[in-house]
């Protein structure tokens, strides 16, 4: 067995030199690294980004057009309407999207994501998104991403024609733990959903949460085949343990392994936008986020999430300027 001391040689040797991804095997070296050196290894993941991504940090907002009262059982998501949750459903209209793109775009947000909390659209929703991807089209110059559960493929080769030019839907976890996370779905419909979504030509967005109990098997596991997808954009959260949840009483994810997992995912996924996403505030602190953001990741999420608080979108730019991240542009994304 080789000596995990020569774990961060061979990243360099295959990731920054080749833009080659990490083995499962060889992303559990990363995960299992001591923490005296996790410098070195986000310094190597800063490389690797830089290398094969651009210095440029993208910038999204998100919003919810329809919140809560959902029929998954997702164990980690406080809108299931299957848990005692404080969230209650809320539906959005378009002049209210409108406005939430309108103010995103003014931070330098490239993207603009409309998430919808359902197991897939009905066509009543299929249709207010088309009306309000049009609207946000028409006055706001930002590109419109969408995320609204599991698709069929006519599903997705229609909102590649209304616009949508990004598709988020996650993994969430490997598929070995993906049964303990969620029962009312598989793992593999999720994965078909990609498949439809790449077929009809828009970029694929995938990720999931770290955190959730998983080993680091199986966090390796995840990494990789979340790179087997491969992802224009994979979203890393970190578990963010709500209260009325299956997961609310699970511990939240320290720094040193959530910074781990930061640079094992680089690592995993040279060539591709890892973005930060919700949990970050409460797993890594601004310490920690200022050094994800040196250490592989190249995009992040302004303002709040879907059902917690972010940090407000002046202080997350207000940190890029200070550690001299240029924002990517729209014309340069398009």
């Amino acid at each position: 067995m080789t000596d995990e001391l020569d774990i961060l040689d061979r990243a360099r040797a295959k990731a920054l030199e080749k833009g080659e991804g990490l083995t499962q095997e060889e992303v559990l070296e990363v995960l299992q690294l001591p923490d005296e050196r996790i410098p070195e290894l986000m310094e190597l993941a800063h490389e690797v980004r830089l290398r094969w991504c651009g210095e440029d940090v993208e910038v999204e907002g998100i919003i919810s057009l329809k919140t809560g009262g959902c029929p998954e059982d997702c164990h980690f998501c406080s809108q299931s309407g299957l848990f005692e949750s404080p969230v209650r459903a809320v539906r959005l209209n378009i002049a209210e999207l409108v406005e939430a793109a309108k103010q995103t775009a003014k931070t330098g947000a490239t993207e603009f994501c409309i998430v919808a909390a359902v197991k897939g659209p009905d066509e009543k929703l299929m249709a207010q998104v088309g009306d309000a991807v049009a609207a946000i089209q028409s006055e706001v110059d930002i590109q419109v991403a969408a995320s609204l559960g599991t698709l069929t493929r006519e599903q997705a080769q229609r909102l590649k024609d209304l616009g949508v030019h990004r598709y988020n839907h996650n993994l969430e976890t490997c598929r070995s733990y993906f049964p303990n996370v969620v029962t009312t779905h598989t793992w593999e419909e999720r994965r078909e959903t990609l498949e439809y979504v790449r077929e009809a030509g828009m970029e694929v967005c995938s990720g999931g949460i770290v955190g959730m109990g998983e080993t680091l098997e199986q966090r390796a596991e995840f990494a990789v085949q979340l790179a087997e997808v491969n992802p224009t954009e994979v979203p890393m959260n970190f578990l963010d343990p709500r209260p009325g949840t299956p997961f609310q009483h699970m511990d939240v994810l320290p720094v040193e392994d959530s910074l781990r997992a930061v640079g094992a995912f680089r690592l995993a996924m040279p060539r591709t936008t890892l973005r930060f996403a919700g949990g970050r505030e409460l797993s890594l602190g601004d310490e920690g986020t200022e050094q994800g953001l040196l250490g592989g990741i190249n995009a992040i999420i302004v303002g709040n999430y879907l059902t917690t608080l972010g940090r407000p979108m002046e202080r997350d730019l207000d940190m890029m300027d200070r550690l001299r991240l240029p924002i990517k542009a729209l014309n340069s994304a398009v």
